[in-house]
């Protein structure tokens, strides 16, 4: 059985949610989102060193869903939505969370779980040690990045990635990635 986006959505959007998207992602939306989620933060009485690292990852949790998301083809039911995402910003007790899904390939799933993996398991030196190096290689892929997104998310939060995934289907996985900023 194909794994439900919708219902899975629907039950995560439950609680503090500060603010939650699903659908098509697109630069103006990205640039919608972080306006409207800069004018609900300043809103509510955060902290604004919260509030500067909350929107930091926001960004560049955007980035990666537009950038990275795989396009689905076929008769499947998101076929016609090619950049489905799904996102959300919500609080609990003094932490926040930015919460991501999208489809990836099932081809490239081992290379991205290793890469997050490896980044759990260092250091706060030794990943800013890694920012540096990537930073000063300059090799950067088709999609404009060098791989520092997620070292970027660990670097703002100085916590652990967290992440889940789902069988989607026969070529693609549901991917769902949790920052925590407290």
């Amino acid at each position: 059985m194909e794994f439900d986006i919708k219902n899975w959505y629907n039950k995560m959007n439950r609680g503090d949610v500060l603010i939650s998207f699903k659908g098509v992602i697109t630069p103006s939306i990205i640039t919608d989102i972080l306006d409207l989620f800069e004018i609900k933060l300043v809103n509510a009485d955060v902290e604004f060193k919260i509030v500067k690292r909350i929107y930091n990852v926001l960004v560049e949790s955007l980035q990666n869903l537009y950038h990275h998301s795989d396009k689905i083809s076929g008769k499947n039911s998101f076929a016609r939505d090619n950049n489905y995402v799904v996102f959300f910003v919500t609080k609990k007790n003094n932490t926040f969370t930015v919460s991501t899904g999208n489809l990836i390939k099932k081809s490239k799933s081992d290379h991205l779980i290793k890469h997050i993996e490896h980044l759990n398991s260092l250091t706060k030196d030794e990943i800013r040690t890694l920012y540096k190096v990537i930073l000063n290689n300059q090799n950067f892929s088709e999609k404009g990045g060098g791989g520092l997104g997620m070292i970027d998310l660990v670097r703002k939060t100085g916590g652990k990635l967290d992440y889940k995934v789902y069988d989607f289907s026969d070529e693609f996985l549901f991917f769902n990635l949790n920052v925590y900023i407290s």
